[in-house]
């Protein structure tokens, strides 16, 4: 039970840390500002902060013109969770 409190505490983090780049990087693009790369938020929802990422795209109407992002981050959503449950079951 501890390692799944772990894992928990682990997603919550990155979702937030994803949440708040989408956030910043809105930010920087009104400002015409030195932008976040795109390749930082695909390892950070590949690495689990996929649903923050997705619910800080709709929440800022960032990057939702993208049509990379508009199904692959959907898609990180789905193959994050099966991998979290697998995690789950399998410890």
């Amino acid at each position: 039970m501890e390692n799944l409190s772990s894992w928990l505490i682990y997603l919550l983090v990155a979702n937030v840390i994803g949440f708040y780049l989408m956030f910043k990087d809105k930010q920087k693009a009104r400002q015409h500002t030195y932008r976040i790369p795109e390749r930082t938020f695909w390892l950070l929802a590949i690495l689990g902060g996929s649903i923050g990422i997705y619910t800080g795209m709709q929440t800022f109407r960032h990057k939702t013109k993208h049509r990379s992002f508009k199904v692959g981050i959907p898609v990180l959503i789905v193959v994050n969770a099966i991998s979290f449950l697998g995690l789950i079951f399998f410890l």
